[in-house]
């Protein structure tokens, strides 16, 4: 029995992955070797990548994103944020995780990126709380990477604004859909690290005297004020979430190079030079998406798995536990950004076709793929943080498995009651 042409393209690309080459050029690869198979016109991958890439206005909001994010790093935003995070929950048991949680979501209305959070706080965090061995070296890193996954699921989020290219769905009402199951998020990691500074018997900080207060606050104040004004700015209708995007990277500029006067020349072309790249890696990724998702709809693999699902009679609940496993499974093996513009798109015209909201779809699908950062044997924050803790990955795994846990509860939550992340866009306008 022959291999159809599209088997072929997925060996392809799993071959050449297994090699070496980077997903994006995995796909572009394959798919093109999918377009000689079937006789097709090989100009079609070029035509897909272009119409696909400069036809899309909401993803110059990736790289400025990516910008804001890095020359936030580079500024003392970072060593203010915590500081401010520290008064506010320093003194409780455990208070150290709770700053790494809660400055995570701060940081998060700014960033967008899981990475960027986790490498921005991260290294300052975990020298706060390793300093006299106060907490282990792997629990650190283990709440840092948790915490890490809040970034892109309270608004700004990079993952939403692929989803919404891919989907069609309006990123402004993905980003308010974030704001609760982040939120959600923040209290379940910081009721486990509560539970857990209990039982370990972690230190309390001592409380900031009560004169420091205001000084801390505006020190910190100018950091504070980009997500506000990154939200108002989007939510108020003065500005589109891309525009948002470049309001937020000439913040960052303003705030670390006038305001903090904090970066020199050289960090500035350092931050600038490494969100290009991550940009470009990014960029080509979704190329290759692109033209991949043109073979999955010549191959209708979309009305294929309708049918398939269709006929075990799956209703809304059955199709989105039977989307959350593989995604949960998917996110052991593959990195995020894959899952989302490769694997996604195949289920949105079953999602569609069952009724369910596409934003309420959207949401639970970043927080899956965000949990998959922290999934063994692929989970890319565990390596980030094993690499900068020095610390061997099981360790940091198995730190991380109680914020694992209460991640899923959280998904479940979400995916169990639609409203309790919909009432927040309903409230600004939203129909569905």
């Amino acid at each position: 029995m022959p291999i159809s042409p599209f088997a072929l393209c997925i060996i392809a690309i799993v071959f050449l992955g297994a090699l070496g080459l980077p997903i994006g050029h995995s796909m572009v690869a394959a798919s093109i070797f999918y377009l000689l198979l079937t006789g097709l016109d090989l100009g079609t991958a070029a035509e897909q990548i272009l119409n696909g890439l400069f036809n899309s206005y909401v993803l110059l909001a990736i790289p400025l994103f990516i910008l804001a994010a890095d020359l936030m790093n580079i500024g003392s935003l970072t060593d203010r944020l915590l500081q401010f995070c520290l008064v506010l929950v320093g003194r409780f048991k455990g208070g150290l995780g709770h700053v790494n949680v809660v400055a995570n979501m701060i940081f998060a209305g700014m960033s967008g990126s899981a990475i960027a959070d986790a490498v921005g706080i991260g290294r300052i965090i975990i020298g706060m709380m390793t300093k006299g061995n106060r907490y282990p070296i792997a629990y650190a890193g283990a709440i840092t990477a948790s915490a890490a996954i809040i970034g892109p699921i309270i608004p700004p989020s990079i993952p939403m604004v692929l989803y919404a290219l891919i989907s069609d769905t309006s990123i402004g009402y993905l980003f308010l859909g974030g704001f609760v199951p982040g939120v959600l998020l923040g209290v379940a990691f910081m009721i486990m690290n509560s539970i857990i500074a209990r039982r370990r018997h972690f230190p309390v900080e001592p409380p900031i005297p009560v004169r420091e207060v205001p000084r801390i606050t505006v020190r910190a104040f100018p950091a504070l004020m980009l997500p506000v004004i990154l939200l108002f700015g989007i939510y108020g209708g003065v500005m589109t979430p891309t525009e948002g995007a470049a309001a937020a990277a000439f913040y960052a500029l303003f705030a670390s190079t006038v305001l903090y006067r904090a970066v020199t020349w050289k960090q500035l072309y350092d931050a600038i030079l490494t969100s290009g790249k991550a940009s470009t890696s990014v960029g080509m990724l979704i190329a290759g998406a692109l033209i991949f998702n043109y073979v999955v709809t010549i191959e209708n693999i979309p009305n294929s798995l309708a049918k398939f699902t269709g006929g075990f009679e799956l209703g809304k609940m059955g199709f989105l536990l039977l989307v959350n496993i593989v995604l949960l499974i998917l996110g052991c093996l593959l990195e995020g950004s894959t899952i989302l513009l490769v694997i996604v798109p195949i289920f949105i015209p079953t999602a569609k076709a069952l009724g369910i909201d596409l934003v309420h779809f959207g949401v639970v699908v970043v927080v899956n793929i965000m949990i998959g950062l922290l999934t063994p044997p692929y989970g890319l924050l565990l390596f980030v943080l094993a690499n900068m803790t020095k610390q061997p990955l099981t360790a940091i795994v198995r730190e991380a498995a109680p914020f694992i846990l209460a991640a899923i509860v959280v998904l479940a939550i979400i995916t169990m009651w639609p409203d309790s992340l919909l009432w927040l866009p309903r409230i600004w306008g939203y129909k569905g």
